[in-house]
Order: structure tokens, then C-alpha cells, then sequence
């Protein structure tokens, strides 16, 4: 897949845990881990909105554009 989820390193910037961040965003542990872990298909805007506000970030330090090879 050629965007690629960066939520783990953002969080580990900022310092807060996947607990801390759940509470904060509103969205549950279970549901956050998988974006986390990148085992998600999409991601809702109203989502990366609350993720962007609660970590100061922009969506591109989130979501990251990483072309499959060989597909040039």
C-alpha cells in the first residue's frame, strides 16, 4: 500500500501513550491501536482532525505517501 500510517512515531515524539491519547481524542483504545499499527483501510477526517489537534501536528506528519515498487 503506498500511504503509510506514521501515528507510532508522532506519538513517541510527543511522548504520550496510547491510553493518554485515547482518553483525549475520544476514540477507543482497540480502534486507536489499529490505526496506530497501520491495520486500518481509511481513516475518517473527523479522526485525523482530532489526532491533529490533540498531538499539534498537521495530517502529513501522520500519513505518509511511500510509492509500491514498480509501479512507475
Amino acid at each position: 500500500m503506498a500511504i503509510v500510517l506514521r501515528l507510532d512515531r508522532v506519538m513517541a515524539d510527543r511522548k504520550i501513550s496510547l491510553k493518554e491519547l485515547s482518553e483525549r481524542v475520544g476514540i477507543a483504545n482497540v480502534n486507536l491501536s489499529k490505526i496506530k499499527t497501520g491495520k486500518v483501510s481509511a481513516v475518517r477526517f473527523s479522526t485525523l482532525n482530532a489526532l491533529c489537534t490533540v498531538l499539534e501536528c498537521q495530517p502529513g506528519d501522520i500519513l505518509e505517501f511511500v510509492p509500491d515498487e514498480g509501479s512507475e
